[in-house]
């Protein structure tokens, strides 16, 4: 495992963003982690948040796009702190767009926020975390409505690994659905894989209780390979 996925794992826990537990999901799931992109508040988080992105991306998908579309409302802030992570990491100029909710009809009117997308752009979609695609639902013809633009990839924060609507998970289904590669900058196989049984900050946050309910929860939600 690449040295910045297992910084990004800690970085994580320390946010208190991934949690380890019993959670109830949006889908009804009892979960046995959870994870909430919106306990990153801090200006020190969001800037290495950007640059475990920007990495992540780069080993996906190099440098060859030129727009970086986070979907209202979280993907908004990091789509801007991921260009500017790009910009200072690698020296390379990438814009960033989102979309409004709802369309403004005066001043900088549009569905748009940030860069205009035209014609040849190529575009990579960012967002926190998939699990059902919906987002991509909505995202998806908003960018094709902008004209003849190729969507790269998309990359997401992490990769729950569990069935989305059918028995892929959410990430395979969009890839199957719309044909543009999928990424995360972990997966759950990794967060276990480092934590498991390795304390961490003088903490086990997963010890065999939590592997075992893990192990669990993936006999009955996890994702065929």
């Amino acid at each position: 495992m690449e040295q910045y996925k297992k910084e990004f794992i800690e970085f994580m826990v320390d946010s208190n963003v991934l949690k380890f537990g019993e959670f109830t999901l949006k889908s009804g799931r009892k979960s046995p982690f959870f994870m909430n992109a919106g306990s990153y508040v801090t200006g020190s988080q969001l800037k290495k948040l950007g640059e475990y992105y920007a990495k992540a991306i780069h080993d996906k998908y190099g440098e060859d796009f030129d727009i970086l579309f986070g979907p209202a409302y979280k993907g908004i802030p990091l789509s801007v702190a991921t260009t500017i992570a790009f910009s200072e990491l690698y020296g390379k100029e990438i814009k960033y767009c989102s979309n409004r909710k709802e369309e403004k009809d005066h001043g900088d009117a549009g569905i748009l926020l940030g860069s205009p997308i035209k014609d040849g752009d190529k575009v990579v979609i960012i967002e926190d975390v998939t699990t059902s695609g919906k987002s991509i639902e909505e995202t998806f013809p908003i960018l094709k409505a902008q004209g003849d633009v190729e969507i790269v990839g998309l990359m997401v924060s992490l990769n729950r690994m569990e069935k989305g609507k059918g028995e892929k998970s959410a990430l395979e289904e969009i890839k199957d659905l719309y044909g543009f590669e999928t990424g995360a900058i972990v997966s759950m196989e990794e967060v276990v894989e480092h934590l498991y049984n390795k304390p961490y900050n003088g903490k086990v946050y997963i010890d065999d209780t939590l592997k075992a309910a893990i192990d669990t929860y993936y006999e009955q939600y996890g994702a065929a390979k």
